[in-house]
């Protein structure tokens, strides 16, 4: 996953600050609105959407199911509906796992320039 957390947070993110964020389009957000209905970001009055921690944090897992597991959106729904904690802490445990990854690889590669 893509996640850029080297910005400073924000109360408000915009829909391309967000769509950077992962690595997707704006179209795959708005088209993600509408399939799961708890990702309701604020919009103001010129229909511009604003998205908070919260919201970020419900695409984090929508993006874990979909694009990184593999689950169909109709899975995807129902995971998150009957298994919230369950599909929260895996993905959780995913991030944390690709973290990991990445610092190793980078330690690798500093390692190979020494020698």
């Amino acid at each position: 996953m893509a996640l850029n957390t080297d910005k400073p947070h924000k109360l408000y993110y915009n829909i391309k600050e967000v769509a950077q964020m992962f690595g997707v389009s704006e179209s795959l957000l708005r088209f993600w609105e509408t399939e799961f209905p708890h990702l309701k970001p604020r919009t103001t009055g010129n229909r511009v959407r604003q998205y908070t921690e919260n919201d970020i944090a419900q695409i984090r897992l929508i993006y874990n199911l979909v694009k990184v597991r593999g689950f169909k959106l109709a899975a995807a729904r129902k995971m998150i509906s009957q298994n919230r904690t369950g599909a929260d802490r895996s993905a959780d445990i995913l991030q944390t796992l690709t973290d990991v990854r990445d610092d190793l690889k980078l330690l690798k590669k500093q390692l190979d320039m020494l020698t």
